[in-house]
């Protein structure tokens, strides 16, 4: 494997092991009202075009991390609206 494509991988778990304690603390907590509805939903969906840009070039660090980073934003977004508060 190339040096650059290691070098991928590596951010991309870096980046993408960043939600796990966010991930963790809204599931056990039941609450997710410290973040921001629209910050997850810009995320989110830029991650989603990241992916659908690194199945664009076969860029496998970019799919791995990216689907991998999608899934774990994608359920913190669904449990952010589950326990959100009614208003």
């Amino acid at each position: 494997m190339e040096t650059a494509n290691w070098i991928g991988f590596v951010a991309g778990a870096l980046t993408t092991i960043a939600f796990l304690p966010q991930l963790q603390r809204t599931w056990t907590t039941k609450s997710a009202d410290d973040m921001s509805l629209a910050m997850l939903l810009t995320f989110t969906t830029g991650v989603f075009l990241w992916l659908v840009y690194g199945l664009y070039l076969m860029a496998w660090p970019i799919v791995v991390t990216n689907a991998i980073t999608f899934i774990l934003t994608l359920t913190i977004l669904v449990l952010k609206l589950k326990y959100q508060k009614p208003r």
